[in-house]
This record gives C-alpha cells, structure tokens and sequence, in this order.
C-alpha cells in the first residue's frame, strides 16, 4: 500500500509542471507552429491568393534555386548579416570595454544615448537616414564642405553601394543593442581577475582576449542571436529606403515575400521562401548557440 500511494504521488507531481506549461504550449502551438506548418503546406501549391490552388510539390522551391532575383536576395541578406551583427559586435566590443574599464561618469546617460536608436521605430530611422542619403542632403552636403565633393552620390540610387548605405543603417541600429549587452556582461566581471593579470604583466589587450572575451561569451551569443534574425527578416527598412532597388540590388527575402504574395499574386513561391528563410534563421543561430556553448 505505501509503495502504491508512493507511485501514485510522484505521478501526480510530475504531471504538476505539465499543468502549468501546457496553456503556454497551447498558445505557442496556435500562434507559431500551427502557421508555420501552414505556411509549408501552402508552399506546396500554386495559389495566387484568391482562386484556386494547384498542387505542384516542391516545384516553388525548386524555382527558388533557379530564380536568379531569389538567389540574389538571399544573397543579400547574408551580407546584411555583416552590417547587421559583425560589425555591430566588433564596435560594441570596444565600446562597452572603454566604457566599463574607463568608469566614465554618467555611464547611464552614455547608456540610454547609445542604446536610443534601439527604441525609435525603424520607418523613422529609414525615412531618416533616406534623407540623409539624398543627393542633397547632409551626408553629401558634408563631403563637398570638407573638399571631397567627389565622393558625393545619390547613396540610395547606386548600384555600388546601396546595399553597404542601407547595410550601414542596421549597424547604427544595432550597435547601441550590442554594447549594452556587453556591457552588462562586462560590469559582473571580478575586479580581482584584472589585478592578478596586472600583477602578471598582462596588458590592456592581453587582459581583453585573456578575461574580457572569454567572461562575456554568454553576451556575445545573445547579442548575435538577435542581431542575425534582425538582419535575416529585415523588410521596412528595405521597402522604406529602396523598396528593393536601384533594379534587384537591394532586394531581400522578406520584401520578395511581400512582392511575391501581394504584387505578384505568387502566394506558393511566397511562402515557400519564407520556409527557406526560416530554415536558415535556425539553421546559423543553432551554429552560433552551439559555439557560443562551448567551454
């Protein structure tokens, strides 16, 4: 008897968690996977939206391998990627540590100024920086001012470097992100770490690689995380600035979404780009996690 009241006791407390998780997992199964499995099934036909849908298998991905404008935009994404988390990392990493190592005073106030750009809407910041970009506007207006008129172009309207303009949007966006992570990070680190490295002889740069790097790993990986799904779904900023131009140099997945489901009629491709676009979000963010969690 006792060793049946016992069972009966651990079965009930192990189902104690499941109670409480399962109106969670409902909504994340109503909201998340239930549109994505639908998602994947509508990428299996040909459906402009409104009639009738043609079953055609998995010719919608198949015409992703073969449309040279998809296999641009994804293209273009990755690079996106750069500006959007690499960058962003590299300047956040200088940042937070001249900031935390120098006990600059008013660190909350630097703080809140870095991170603004985080809580402005992004059609603002896209109309913003479009005027910016504009034959004459500031950017162009400061290059002829100092003598390198030169260099002045219609930033948004060059095939050269209308991805690296709109590329270097998201780096401002981001950067502000990055470096109050790291911040964070880098105040919990111990004092003490950094006096027996100074005992040892290590300098600025030997502590940063030695203490610094290794102690805000946890940081690191978050903050690319949230950078590369930024960079990977970027649409406003893109339909905002170029609309995908000048021609396909600036097109992304998400805005050939857009295109593709409500310009086009092409409701199957749509979606079958964005299965692909989801795959690969998991696909480098697993990488980054797995990395990040290595000791």
């Amino acid at each position: 008897m006792i060793g049946r009241s016992a069972t009966r006791r651990s079965a009930r407390s192990a189902w104690v968690p499941w109670a409480y998780l399962a109106p969670a997992l409902v909504l994340y199964g109503a909201f998340l996977l239930f549109p994505l499995v639908r998602a994947a099934q509508f990428s299996l036909f040909e459906w402009d939206g409104l009639g009738a849908s043609t079953f055609v298998g998995l010719d919608n991905y198949v015409e992703i391998l073969f449309d040279e404008r998809l296999r641009e935009a994804f293209w273009h994404a990755l690079v996106l990627v750069f500006f959007y988390a690499v960058l962003p990392l590299v300047i956040g990493l200088l940042l937070a540590n001249l900031l935390t190592r120098a006990q600059v005073r008013g660190l909350g106030f630097f703080r809140s100024v870095i991170f603004l750009p985080q809580v402005i809407a992004m059609v603002v910041v896209a109309v913003t920086w479009r005027q910016i970009y504009a034959p004459d506007g500031p950017l162009n207006g400061f290059l002829r001012m100092i003598g390198l008129g030169a260099l002045a172009r219609p930033w948004l309207g060059d095939y050269t470097f209308t991805l690296p303009a709109v590329g270097l949007i998201g780096t401002w966006v981001c950067t502000g992100l990055v470096t109050v992570l790291l911040m964070a990070g880098m105040s919990r680190v111990p004092r003490e770490l950094y006096e027996a490295a100074r005992l040892d002889g290590s300098g600025p740069v030997r502590e940063f690689f030695a203490i610094t790097l290794p102690m805000v790993r946890g940081e690191i990986t978050v903050a690319l995380t949230l950078t590369i799904v930024a960079a990977l779904k970027t649409f406003d900023l893109v339909y905002v600035t170029t609309s995908g131009g000048p021609g396909t140099s600036t097109t992304v997945p998400s805005y050939e979404i857009y295109r593709r489901a409500f310009e086009l009629g092409e409701v199957g491709v749509a979606t079958a780009v964005g299965v692909v676009l989801t795959l690969i979000v998991f696909a480098i963010n697993g990488v980054v996690n797995m990395i990040g969690d290595r000791k």
